[in-house]
């Protein structure tokens, strides 16, 4: 029997099958299904809502999934961190969870909501959130459209942020920082003791870090008569160690190496002024260290 690997479907779905394309493995989704096909024979996959996903991997339903350290929380679920994959849905960073008002509001900080209500869908976390700052507030959950529910359906918000842009096109202002979190690969803790499961889970962790390593990269290869080579060195990042070999020309070299895709412009012009020829850029799914 294959590995039960569940999928977030919504806001990170495209996302992951992304990273997991990147990683080596296609997933084919259809319409009105959520049994995604992907082309390994060892794992089958199920769309599930981030929100709902510890849940389900708690109770043996899934053996692993994908879904939020702050869904794991908000779940308090017992389950097994494989892996930590910092990717959402718009960026390859860290999300947060912010507490915010109205602009107007006199609100500075968590101590001026006493006895105010505050809307989320991350209840169970703003509760103790609360609790650890010593305020009592009543804590309302909410099934969506969060941001325009202050101030008339509450005084204050707990919502999700990567840019802070939605926030602020509805005239609302971050107080606090309640929670960060990025995306997790969780495992059943029973899953995770057998043998074979265990061995998979972690062949996919290796494959969707390489994945994440490579994001953002590209490699750079190159040749160098030898009296240019310090040269062309000197072009490159000095905390990059490229690879040199000889080729069948000994009074030419190949130089081989991974940058970030952003400096790649600026540099390949002044490694052409040193000497550099054949260059070729080449986009990298994986680097697995």
């Amino acid at each position: 029997m294959g590995l039960k690997l569940g999928i977030p479907k919504g806001s990170l779905e495209n996302a992951t099958i992304d990273l997991f394309r990147r990683a080596g493995f296609h997933i084919t989704t259809a319409v009105r299904s959520y049994f995604p096909a992907i082309d390994d024979p060892e794992l089958e996959c199920m769309l599930v809502r981030a929100q709902e996903m510890a849940r389900y991997v708690e109770d043996g339903v899934l053996d692993a999934g994908l879904t939020g350290a702050d869904w794991v929380a908000e779940n308090d679920a017992d389950v097994e961190v494989v892996a930590n994959l910092v990717y959402a849905k718009q960026s390859f960073g860290k999300v947060r969870w912010v507490l915010a008002v109205p602009e107007a509001s006199p609100a500075r900080s968590i101590k001026d909501l006493e006895g105010k209500i505050i809307a989320t869908e991350l209840v169970e976390t703003t509760k103790r959130y609360l609790q650890r700052n010593e305020v009592k507030a009543k804590v309302e959950f909410s099934w969506g459209a969060t941001e325009v529910k202050p101030p008339e359906l509450a005084d204050a918000i707990v919502e999700v942020t990567e840019t802070g842009s939605s926030l602020r096109a509805n005239k609302l202002r971050i107080i606090d920082e309640v929670l960060q979190s990025n995306t997790q690969l969780i495992a059943n803790r029973a899953a995770w003791q057998d043998a074979a499961k265990r061995r998979k889970l972690e062949d996919v962790r290796m494959l969707l870090e390489g994945a994440m390593n490579a994001l953002d990269k590209v490699g750079l290869m190159l040749n160098v008569h030898r009296d240019r080579l310090q040269e062309v060195l000197d072009c490159l990042p000095a905390l990059r160690k490229p690879t040199i070999s000889a080729l069948s020309d000994e009074e030419w070299l190949a130089v081989n190496t991974i940058l970030e895709e952003s400096v790649v412009r600026a540099i390949i012009p002044r490694l052409k002024e040193a000497g550099a020829q054949g260059i070729v850029e080449y986009p990298l799914n994986k680097i697995v260290l």
